[in-house]
């Protein structure tokens, strides 16, 4: 681990029912680290990031998000957290430009430092050509990276990426992939997908998981040390790892196991995760 913990998740379990999404997960990412989530779809990973970003509570064990605990310090962990899940969520009727002032409201953002990081994020992630269009006038791609920089706009130590290249042509990923890394120092920066090709390309770890399980945690330099000592290709490594937990078509597991408790009172909401009183509603 390169810096001091950012996310902590230990002994991690998360029930819908009788139906266990995830099942006893611990792992932790420092700061200055880019670490995949890899899974196939089923497996778990977009639970747990709803868990690690508040959207949804435990149902055992303990997260914490720059030193602060997911279940008792919900607003906190939102504070600092940059979150862009996988259904992004936008206002579809306001201009993109209004949209992301607005949210850099919400933030407690205001007056040159507004100003500033909205100029940064509309730099970092390519959006000066859609800012005077409304958001569901807007392709595919680029509703992905308006979601990225609503996430970015008060510049999180903390970053969860669901699948975030969804949507994103190939020239975007590749240039998604840059951004990343230029991201990288002083953050954590944690993101799924179930692209085995992007994870070992722009992660330094990966975490595997399967029917809620975590198989593996390994750097991606192991992975290809053992690729080259096997003769090998390093996708046939990992996808060994993904056989071992089932397989591709387990999902969810089921067992006998409570309800999961009702999320903590907090204010705000999921679409402005860490939202100030004072932030204004938004107009078209």
């Amino acid at each position: 681990m390169t810096g001091a913990a950012r996310i902590e998740v230990d002994h991690l379990t998360r029930t819908y029912g009788t139906t266990l999404a995830v099942d006893d997960v611990s792992f932790h990412v420092g700061a200055g680290e880019v670490v995949g989530f890899l899974g196939p779809n089923g497996a778990g990973k977009s639970t747990l990031m709803k868990v690690l970003c508040t959207w949804l509570p435990p149902t055992s064990g303990t997260i914490r998000v720059a030193g602060h605990d997911v279940r008792r310090e919900p607003l906190e962990v939102r504070r600092v957290l940059g979150y862009l899940p996988e259904h992004n969520a936008l206002y579809e009727g306001m201009r993109v430009d209004r949209f992301l002032r607005f949210m850099g409201r919400m933030r407690g953002l205001s007056g040159k430092l507004l100003d500033e990081r909205l100029d940064w994020v509309v730099q970092a992630a390519g959006l000066a050509p859609v800012l005077a269009k409304r958001v569901d006038q807007c392709s595919k791609g680029y509703r992905q990276r308006v979601g990225l920089g609503a996430a970015l706009i008060h510049d999180p130590p903390v970053i969860v990426l669901d699948e975030p290249t969804h949507g994103l042509d190939a020239l975007q990923v590749v240039a998604f992939r840059e951004f990343v890394r230029e991201l990288a120092p002083g953050r954590a920066i944690l993101f799924s997908s179930h692209v085995l090709g992007e994870v070992l390309t722009i992660s330094e770890r990966v975490l595997v998981i399967n029917a809620g399980r975590l198989l593996a945690d390994r750097a991606v330099s192991g992975l290809h040390e053992q690729a080259r000592s096997e003769a090998r290709a390093v996708e046939d490594v990992v996808l060994d790892i993904v056989r071992s937990g089932g397989g591709f078509a387990t999902g969810p597991q089921t067992r006998d196991a409570p309800d999961a408790p009702d999320a903590p009172d907090a204010p705000g909401s999921p679409e402005a995760l860490g939202a100030t009183e004072s932030a204004t509603e938004p107009s078209s």
